[in-house]
This record gives C-alpha cells, sequence and structure tokens, in this order.
C-alpha cells in the first residue's frame, strides 16, 4: 500500500518530510492541504491528526506528524541501507541533534521572522531577529566547517530537514554569503533526489513573504 504524505508546499518542514522520503526512495501518494484555506481544520483531517499540522504521514493506518519524526521512521522503515540515517549509536546521535537544532532554533528562527509577514500584516523584518537567525545560521556555518554535509560526510535526513527550512528564507532574499560553508553546502544540496520540488515550494513561500514586505 503507498504511503500518503498530507502535504503543503508552502510549508518549510512538509517540504522536509517530502525531501527525505525522496531521498530515502519511498513511493508516496501527496495530498494537498492548504493551510491558507484552513483546509487543516477539516472534520475529517483533525480526525485523522487531532493537532491539524501539516505534514501527516499515513502508513497503512499508522498515522505520525512532525517532519523529522516522519523522516526518521520512513529512514529506518523504507532505507535501502543506514547511510541517511545511521543505526551507529554516536552516528545516529548526530544527526539527532542536528535535527533537534533544526526544530528548536534554526526553524524557529526563521518562522519568526515570516509567520508576522505572512498572518499579522507586518511589512518589515525587525532587527534583532535579523541577528537571531544570523547568529543561529554562525552555529550551522561550524557545523559545516567540521564535515561536508550537517551531520558528516555524506547525506543525512539532517540535510534534507535543515534545508527545507532554510531554502525558504534563502527564497525571501537571505544573503548568506559571508557564511561560506553554508554557502558550499547550499550548492551541493542541489544534488539532493526532489530538490526541484523543494525550489518550487520555496519560491511560491518566498514570493508570498516578499509580497508583503515595504520595498
Amino acid at each position: 500500500m503507498t504511503v500518503k504524505l498530507y502535504h503543503f508546499p508552502f510549508s518549510g518542514p512538509s517540504r522536509g518530510a517530502l525531501l527525505a522520503a525522496r531521498s530515502i526512495g519511498v513511493p508516496i501518494e501527496i495530498e494537498i492541504v492548504d493551510l491558507f484555506k484552513k483546509e487543516q481544520l477539516k472534520e475529517s483531517f483533525i480526525k485523522l491528526n487531532p493537532q491539524h499540522c501539516i505534514p501527516t504521514l499515513d502508513d497503512d493506518g499508522f498515522v505520525l506528524w512532525e517532519s523529522r519524526a516522519i523522516a526518521s521512521y520512513l529512514a529506518d522503515k523504507f532505507g535501502k541501507d543506514d547511510l541517511l540515517y545511521p543505526k551507529d549509536l554516536k552516528r545516529r546521535a548526530l544527526v539527532n541533534q542536528r535535527l533537534y537544532f533544526d526544530s528548536s532554533s534554526l526553524y524557529v528562527k526563521i518562522r519568526a521572522i515570516c509567520f508576522p509577514i505572512l498572518f499579522h500584516g507586518e511589512t518589515e523584518i525587525k532587527p534583532n531577529l535579523k541577528d537571531d537567525l544570523n547568529s543561529t545560521l554562525a552555529f550551522l556555518e561550524q557545523f559545516l566547517s567540521e564535515s561536508k554535509w550537517v551531520a558528516g560526510d555524506n547525506v543525512t535526513i539532517a540535510d534534507t530537514s535543515i534545508y527545507a527550512s532554510l531554502s525558504s528564507i534563502l527564497a525571501v532574499g537571505w544573503d548568506i554569503s559571508k557564511f561560506l560553508n553554508i554557502t558550499r553546502w547550499v550548492k551541493q544540496c542541489e544534488s539532493l533526489p526532489g530538490y526541484a520540488e523543494n525550489e518550487e515550494g520555496a519560491k511560491a513561500f518566498g514570493e508570498a513573504v516578499k509580497k508583503n514586505l515595504k520595498q
């Protein structure tokens, strides 16, 4: 039975789950849930996921949400090997640390910038929010000074998660030129399966944000 992903391309986390699935090679049936139209609040979706968030995975009746949990599950169940999500305890712990860095820091800082512009009528990015994000990017820059990819010398689900988050703010026009390692890594991410699909969603997100910014 095909695995179903309830997905919204504007959402960085949702794109992260899909990027992971593409890298793993899982056959995915995509069902779009338009958050702007509040389709996540439909009774049928709330019955499936009471937290009514995107992405949501349905694997033959097993329902899971939170993009990084989805990526980990798919890698464990469908991965042809353990490169994307290592079974070695220490290597896996490093991947997990990077995933948690994304969920608790990087994505949070990006959302803090974009959410008020999209939904609260703000037209400028506050200087403190710019500083917060650049401080967080400095940590990512350091991670990438130590290895080719964010959690070692091969791509993992930490890369798919973090790239999906970062691509959203890059599409808004964020300047990363002073982060040489991140710039290198972003170029490498063009090799990810599903890269073009992710870019399409990120571009639409970026255009929606830029439309509301004061020029």
